[in-house]
């Protein structure tokens, strides 16, 4: 008896989901739904004004490509640092590091890509 090889998947937009961060993601590639067994990728869109729970993804790093608009956000130990990434630009997030985003514009959401090495996502997420 042979094992049943991995097969290709589509995932076709419609399922959004609220994570532990208080942002809702559009649920792209993960375990749940591909049987992803190191890596997620989802669609997050950041309104105007909007700021995330501060939290860290302990054990699983995190890469993101901004779509549109602008984020900030505080990171590092007691969130000191801060930077800005904006459209057409990549950020990456070390496991453990403690960050949070937030959308400064009044007016315009942020769209951004997100992977992380967790494929179950919400899992390694730890608010602080």
């Amino acid at each position: 008896m042979t094992a049943q090889q991995p097969s290709c998947i589509i995932i076709r937009p419609g399922h959004t989901y609220k994570g532990k961060q208080g942002l809702t993601y559009s649920e792209g590639i993960f375990a749940g739904n591909t049987g992803a067994q190191a890596i997620c990728l989802h669609l997050l869109t950041i309104p105007p004004g909007v700021r995330a729970n501060a939290h860290y993804h302990e054990s699983h790093e995190t890469a993101i490509y901004v779509i549109s608009g602008e984020a900030g956000m505080w990171f590092g130990d007691d969130l000191r640092e801060h930077l800005t990434v904006k459209a057409g630009e990549y950020l990456y997030i070390p496991a453990g590091v403690p960050h949070q985003p937030y959308n400064p514009s009044a007016d315009e959401p942020c769209t951004a890509v997100l992977a992380r090495t967790d494929p179950n996502e919400q899992e390694s997420v730890v608010l602080l």
